[in-house]
């Protein structure tokens, strides 16, 4: 007979892409290097825009930030464009950083009803998923308990998700800082509500969890409206819109005040823009790497300063 598993190593598993982050953002701090072969970066590096361009551009930016970010992130639209043969280049890359060891978040912001988005722990999750990710991204617009069969399906195999709470663009804005009219969060924004239901599942878990927000680094004009309170979140917090899309690091010292070492920024077409040359790409993910680490640790909890 099969001992049943102990709560102590439910948790552990179930934080397993939590710790894999937390210790990789400790070792080389809290940059993600996003690796998105838009079509004039693939033309700017002499590759075709096509499939096998996306791939050869998606190796050389493995190359240059493998063991200089703690992780990278595949914005799969880049790849879904050329069909069946952009999704083999996908696999191909994400193969690839695994054997580099290195941590993968698909950029894919997938959501759905619950009888239908469980498909996607096929596709990333399990041992055998032809797009096998850490992580993946979420949009919880039909509703955030709706995902709560494919983040279980995410934890239970070790990995973890990202969902879309308060991003960077104005449209956005108006709809996330709405007032819910009923539910367990009425009378609250239904950013805030996304917050919590995501905050629930760290519960308990000792370190970082395993399932976490998407905050946009320039949202401070409206994250005091939403109610989200960056600094009492858990999980891993992905922010985007540094650098190149206007967010500077008084922006990440603002959104993110009082935050626990937890927030990992993305960076892409900065990175990017000093291609195809890998000595130069690595130069300029190390320099992104000292701005952000120096910004966020500003920004820290002053507790966890005295931790590190």
């Amino acid at each position: 007979m099969v001992d049943s598993p102990s709560i102590e190593e439910i948790q552990a598993q179930r934080s397993d892409f939590g710790l894999r982050l937390s210790n990789s953002m400790e070792k080389y701090g809290p940059l993600c290097v996003g690796i998105d072969p838009h079509r004039k970066l693939l033309s700017d590096w002499g590759y075709n825009v096509d499939a096998e361009g996306a791939e050869l551009f998606s190796m050389r930016m493995l190359q240059a930030t493998g063991g200089r970010a703690a992780a990278v992130k595949f914005q799969i639209s880049m790849f879904e464009r050329y069909g069946s043969k952009g999704f083999e280049a996908l696999e191909r890359v994400l193969y690839a950083a695994r054997q580099m060891e290195v941590i993968t978040i698909v950029d894919c912001l997938h959501g759905g009803l619950s009888t239908t988005i469980s498909a996607f722990a096929d596709a990333y999750f399990k041992p055998d998923a032809p797009l096998l990710a850490d992580a993946i991204t979420l949009l919880p617009y039909y509703g955030a308990r709706s995902l709560g069969g494919l983040i279980n399906e995410a934890l239970n195999n070790g990995r973890g998700v990202f969902i879309a709470s308060l991003t960077s663009n104005q449209e956005g804005a108006s709809l996330q800082t709405a007032i819910r009219q009923s539910g367990e969060y009425a009378g609250k924004t239904v950013a805030y509500g996304i917050a919590s239901t995501a905050q629930k599942f760290n519960s308990g878990i000792s370190g970082m969890g395993s399932v976490g927000l998407i905050i946009g680094a320039t949202s401070g004009q409206w994250v005091h409206d939403s109610g989200v309170e960056p600094s009492q979140f858990t999980g891993p917090i992905l922010a985007p819109g540094y650098g190149w899309q206007g967010g500077r690091a008084q922006d990440l010292q603002s959104v993110f005040k009082g935050t626990k070492g937890n927030v990992l920024v993305t960076v892409s077409r900065y990175i990017a823009s000093h291609g195809p040359d890998i000595s130069q790409l690595s130069q300029a993910t190390e320099a992104v790497a000292l701005d952000v680490r120096e910004a966020l640790y500003a920004a820290m909890d002053e507790r966890e300063k005295d931790g590190r």
